[in-house]
């Protein structure tokens, strides 16, 4: 996300707990977003 000013906006990630979606909450902080994350264990995430 280079040369993108998010500042002011406000993202929401799901699965933020690891890997793509983790990576993706950091991106975005980094260029200046508020963040809210959403995860859910394993074992509750399972129908």
């Amino acid at each position: 996300m280079i040369g993108i000013d998010l500042g002011g906006k406000v993202a929401l990630v799901a699965g933020a707990g690891r890997g793509l979606g983790r990576a993706t909450a950091t991106a975005l902080h980094a260029a200046g977003a508020a963040v809210v994350i959403n995860d859910m264990p394993d074992e509750e995430g399972r129908a």
